[in-house]
């Protein structure tokens, strides 16, 4: 099972969330998308779901924290525990054994970042 782990800022685009996808490797096999549960809902995030036909896997703050990432950020340290959204999200949202196939990429514009991984669900 393939997940896009996806962190974003809240004014993010579709087409900043499509670029990063697309710099971590594409939509082709995914499973589903994931990001950190309050910013499941955000516009430019469904509609990204929508268009690769998946659906959106919702990870809580506190599943988030304290997973380890080859990526740190110091900001998203401080605020989630853990050292990238997008990768811990779709570590957390691939299952117990999943492994990171792409780590995290940027959008142009700096709004999204994403990271691919794979396992055997959850």
């Amino acid at each position: 099972m393939k997940v896009a782990g996806l962190g974003f800022r809240q004014d993010v685009t579709l087409a900043s969330l499509r670029e990063a996808l697309l710099a971590a490797g594409g939509a082709e096999g995914l499973a589903a998308v994931a990001t950190v549960s309050d910013k499941a809902d955000a516009e430019a995030l469904q509609q990204l779901a929508r268009e690769c036909g998946v659906p959106i896997k919702a990870v809580s703050p506190e599943v988030l924290a304290g997973i380890d990432t080859p990526t740190q950020s110091r900001l998203i340290a401080e605020k989630f525990g853990t050292g990238s959204v997008a990768e811990a999200a779709a570590l957390a949202a691939a299952g117990p054994r999943a492994r990171l196939i792409a780590a995290r990429v940027v959008s142009q514009d700096r709004t999204a970042t994403a990271a691919i991984a794979e396992g055997d669900g959850a």
